[in-house]
């Protein structure tokens, strides 16, 4: 082989070292006291951020490199002062696999088991027949004794303001800082005797006498009334498959527990 030819084969040798070093090389993202630290331990973090509803920037991936290789220094320490054999670690590591185990069931029963339109629309049909109707817009006043609230009621019979009595004396904080305004609402929303004085009101009108129910004595006021107004069903699909499919686990974490027999 003359020395032309010898040269060359010694250049192709090294191109193809070389190359073969590089795809190597390509798939770690360093080297750390020897040990080659894979691609694939920052394709695994990244979606690990992402699975926590955090999007990976560009402006990330060195912060996600760095991460990479400290846990690698950081295990390679942990493994030379022999800690994976310790009492600790071992139960720790039992309890994730669990729990990643688990999490894997879950997910694989939603994958399965997705809740339907059709589903969603039945809920959504419920849901219309028991709200709909007249919502009512009725303000209250809220006080400890019967003897106070029959004082109040004489009180704005002859001109003294709801709204301002109610912002200084009623005893429910939320209706009371706006005067007394419970906004619109279902009237079945409310406690029975509550909604059984607030249905015979007419507009504007204010109940004769105190109403008693667990919280205290009130005055009750209906200021206005109209048809219930419902989310199409639409707008609210989202929600309500999101609840359903909640309902779907539960039920067959239930039907495990039933059919395990545990002694």
């Amino acid at each position: 082989m003359s020395m032309n030819q010898k040269k060359l084969a010694r250049i192709v040798a090294a191109a193809v070292l070389g190359a073969a070093a590089l795809s190597a090389s390509a798939q770690n993202v360093a080297i750390v006291n020897g040990k080659a630290v894979p691609v694939a331990r920052v394709s695994a973090l990244k979606a690990q951020i992402e699975a926590s509803g955090q999007p990976v920037t560009p402006e990330m991936d060195k912060m996600i490199k760095d991460e990479v290789i400290a846990r690698e220094i950081f295990m390679q320490e942990a493994n030379r002062r022999g800690l994976a054999a310790s009492d600790a670690y071992k139960q720790q590591m039992e309890m994730a696999r669990q729990t990643i185990l688990i999490r894997a069931l879950f997910e694989d029963f939603q994958k399965n088991n997705a809740v339907t339109d059709a589903e969603a629309k039945a809920e959504y049909d419920k849901f219309v027949a028991a709200n709909s109707g007249k919502e009512l817009k009725a303000s209250h006043i809220l006080v400890e004794s019967e003897d106070r609230a029959k004082a109040i009621i004489a009180e704005v019979k002859a001109g003294k303001k709801f709204e301002d009595i109610a912002k200084k004396e009623s005893k429910d904080p939320g209706s009371g800082a706006r005067g007394g305004d419970l906004d619109w609402a279902n009237p079945n929303n409310y406690v029975p005797e509550f909604t059984e004085a607030l249905v015979k009101l007419k507009k504007g009108e204010m109940t004769p006498a105190p109403v008693k129910s667990q919280f205290g004595w009130h005055i009750i006021r209906l200021d206005d009334e109209r048809q219930a107004e419902l989310p199409k069903f639409e707008d609210v699909k989202p929600q309500i498959s999101q609840q359903l499919q909640q309902q779907k686990l539960q039920q067959f974490q239930d039907d495990l527990r039933k059919k395990a027999k545990i002694q």
